[in-house]
């Protein structure tokens, strides 16, 4: 079995998020950054896939030479290597993102064979674009599963499983296949000391893309509003009981 997953390498977004001025970036001044949490996910599935059935997983991202890390860091959870797009640090638009790992994916399977399983998160944790992964499932003329939180493999077929309300989708398609998965999917394991270390060894071809002329404009980023908080008093004393019944019976706890 071969296995790729398609990672990217994002800001560390448990903090605030401040946007840019001309707010088509996120402001990364005083941020760390990691792997995509989706993605995450993807790696921890692929790994999984690998240790059950043998064979070769790789590891790709587009981004500039610190993606390395993330790179190190899916290594160290049990990837055994990596292809490393390398560019200027610039964000690329979802079009652009997708031919450059179609070509990696493509040169890859021309020297070691068709990937059983390509998978991406469902969309990345700042640009949140939803298009890359299906972008590389059309060119390669392959089946596409989005918004995954359960992969299971049934011989020559995959099983994917979509939660939506009152339940799940199920989709079982024939491999090879491309997957997008979600936040939920798996449990990553955290890397150990030994892993790091053999990370360090793994192999990781370097690459430096040519970028497209941009056909897409990006107009600006927004940062969803948060719920907020808010206290309402009901009264005090006995009076008040009527109008905590009433809260408690909208809530469908009575």
């Amino acid at each position: 079995m071969r296995i790729a997953v398609c990672i990217k390498r994002v800001p560390i977004t448990g903090g605030r998020i401040v946007l840019t001025a001309d707010a088509r970036a996120i402001n990364t001044q005083h941020l760390g950054f990691t792997m995509s949490p989706h993605e995450e996910c993807g790696v921890e599935e692929a790994v999984r896939l690998i240790e059950a059935n043998k064979g070769d997983s790789v590891v790709l991202t587009l981004g500039p030479p610190e993606a390395v890390e993330q790179l190190r860091d899916a290594m160290a959870l049990g990837i055994d290597r990596a292809i490393h797009l390398q560019t200027d640090g610039q964000e690329w638009d979802g079009e652009s993102t997708a031919a450059a790992l179609l070509d990696a994916i493509r040169a890859d399977e021309t020297s070691n064979g068709p990937f059983d399983i390509i998978f991406f998160g469902n969309e990345s944790a700042d640009s949140g674009g939803f298009q890359v992964g299906l972008r590389v499932a059309y060119a390669l003329n392959r089946p596409c599963v989005t918004g995954l939180k359960r992969v299971t493999l049934e011989g020559s077929s995959v099983r994917c499983e979509q939660e939506v309300e009152d339940g799940r989708d199920v989709y079982v398609v024939p491999l090879p296949a491309v997957l997008t998965v979600k936040e939920g999917l798996n449990l990553p394991r955290y890397p150990s000391v030994p892993g790091r270390m053999r990370a360090r060894s793994k192999p990781v071809a370097d690459v430096t893309p040519a970028r497209p002329a941009p056909r897409l404009e990006l107009v600006k980023l927004l940062v969803p509003a948060g719920q907020g908080r808010r206290a309402e008093s009901l009264g005090s004393g006995a009076a008040a009981a009527p109008a905590v019944v009433d809260v408690f019976q909208k809530a469908g706890v009575l």
